[in-house]
């Protein structure tokens, strides 16, 4: 005789049609008295109602039950999908190429409910092998932003990727700078190419190159104000970059630099080769830095171009080179000439020295050599106090 089983165990029964044995309980009512029924199945008594125990569970915290095919892969194709309104297309286009490659190859078939932090954990130490830190934490951000927004949607309970901490990845390339001859050897180089101009401004105003390839016509003014008090010198005005809503890099990137002469020579000869290339279409976009149709230039076609110049470059490495390097340059010719790491700050936008300490820190030379120099002149003599 069949046993009947207790209150509150809902019911188990053998269903022909599909072959398996079906469990249900009854968890609540609806506000209408309507009972609210959970169900589950499986090929044994065992498995349907462990099942049950599970789904019963998941209701109780609050959470609604997730397909059961819900994996990594559809999470962070939804994400991709639906949860990356108002990025610049390059940004939705990067992120799908780094999920596409490192994160739905690797745990794209784990169902989400049955990811770990072991297994998180494991593929950013398999891919920190291959890739630098700052990779690694950008496809751990993607996979940490498309598991929130799954947790939103109640397709998980936890985000177990925010229990993990990015490794240390692989070394990248270290930035460098030129050196004055060096700089000098490029410059002229770069003389009778289309990128003459640009590598003047950008070598000796230390604008990035998002800022220079987004700067109009209308933000330069080669005249000055020399009758003002004081005088208005040759100005540049740095505004707008090629980022998304054409904002800058931060509030404090917005400044206006004045001009070396060598950049107002070349900008006039620059400006007047412009029009005669481009007739009608000048005032189009009114870009400074522009293709011969007047039309925007992109990362690549500036690198390209440059790598061009440094091949023409005695001494050089046009592999090893990149335009974000003239930058560089920039704060180590500023540098080595006893110019403040305040001032040198200021004209290259940072909110603050620690930020250009930071990221220029191999550039910083008078900086960090000040204390030896100093020492040097106060025991030159030779004699100890």
């Amino acid at each position: 005789m069949t046993k009947r089983r207790s209150r509150g165990d809902g019911g188990l029964h053998w269903d022909e049609s599909r072959q398996r044995w079906m469990a249900s309980l009854t968890v609540g009512y609806t506000p209408a008295g309507k009972r609210i029924v959970k169900k589950a199945s499986g090929k044994t008594k065992t498995a349907a109602k462990d099942r049950l125990k599970e789904i019963v569970r998941d209701y109780e915290d609050g959470l609604a039950i997730a397909p059961a095919d819900y994996t990594v892969e559809r999470a962070v194709t939804d994400w991709l999908t639906y949860g990356l309104s108002g990025c610049d297309a390059s940004t939705v286009e990067s992120y799908r190429s780094l999920c596409n490659k490192h994160v739905i190859p690797a745990l794209g078939k784990r169902k989400l409910r049955d990811l770990s932090a072991e297994d998180v954990d494991k593929w950013l130490a398999t891919k920190s092998k291959t890739l630098s830190t700052r990779s690694l934490q950008i496809i751990r951000s993607c996979l940490n932003r498309a598991l929130k927004r799954a947790m939103t949607r109640d397709k998980v309970k936890r985000n177990v990727v925010e229990l993990c901490a990015v490794p240390v990845g692989k070394a990248g390339r270290p930035s460098k700078a030129l050196t004055f001859a060096q700089a000098g050897a490029v410059l002229k180089a770069a003389e009778g190419t289309r990128l003459h101009a640009y590598v003047v401004v950008s070598l000796l105003t230390g604008a990035r190159t998002e800022e220079l390839r987004a700067l109009t016509w209308d933000h330069v003014d080669l005249e000055g104000d020399p009758n003002a008090n004081p005088p208005v010198p040759p100005h540049v005005a740095v505004w707008r970059s090629v980022r998304a809503g054409g904002d800058t890099k931060t509030r404090r990137s917005r400044r206006t630099l004045a001009l070396p002469r060598r950049c107002v020579d070349v900008l006039r000869q620059h400006r007047d080769d412009q029009r005669r290339e481009q007739g009608d279409s000048w005032n189009t976009s009114g870009l400074v830095f522009a293709s011969a149709a007047a039309t925007p230039l992109d990362a690549s076609n500036v690198r390209r171009a440059f790598r061009n110049v440094i091949k023409d470059t005695e001494g050089l490495n046009s592999a090893e080179w990149t335009p974000r390097e003239l930058r560089h340059s920039f704060v180590s010719l500023l540098s080595d000439n006893g110019i403040p790491l305040e001032e040198i700050s200021r004209l290259v936008g940072h909110s603050s020295t620690a930020v250009t300490e930071a990221v220029y820190r191999k550039q910083i030379r008078p900086v960090l050599q000040a204390g030896a120099v100093a020492m040097d002149r106060i025991f030159e003599s030779g004699t100890e106090p």
